[in-house]
């Protein structure tokens, strides 16, 4: 169980960290259709803050603890900071990249929660997955 746990923390780091990133992009894209990018962006951290108190408590209710640090994110997230401002399209070819990295990071998780029969975990995860399945098909919509 404790595979679980540990996966499950750097599950939430990741996705955490995965917010943060869509967060920095949506504030500072820019361009000629900087309006349409700044909503794509918006719509996409938006709906993965939604989840992130849930995903939380789903950790506490494996008795383990939320990693909930900047540190503790950059120690174990599978999602790297970005400190410069990528072009337009640098912005969604990189969140495009860290979210198939999401789904992975989150497909592991959901298969260990499955091992251990944690039904109200593994179901959550599966949102998750096709959430960010449907965040891919944006992102890679808009790069065509």
């Amino acid at each position: 169980m404790d595979d679980l746990k540990k996966a499950a923390q750097v599950g939430f780091a990741s996705e955490f960290s995965f917010y943060l990133k869509a967060h920095n992009f949506h504030w500072n894209v820019e361009g000629a259709d900087f309006l349409e990018y700044h909503d794509l962006f918006g719509k996409i951290y938006e709906e993965v803050y939604g989840a992130i108190d849930d995903f939380a408590e789903k950790i506490r209710s494996l008795d383990a603890y939320v990693p909930a640090s900047y540190t503790a994110f950059s120690m174990i997230s599978q999602i790297a900071d970005e400190n410069a401002v990528p072009s337009k399209d640098g912005m969604v070819a990189e969140l495009l990249v860290d979210n198939e990295k999401m789904i992975k990071v989150l497909k592991l998780v959901y298969d260990l929660a499955e091992n251990y029969g944690e039904v109200g975990l593994s179901n959550f995860l599966a949102e998750r997955i096709d959430a960010h399945r449907k965040h891919g098909w944006m992102l890679r919509s808009s790069l065509k």
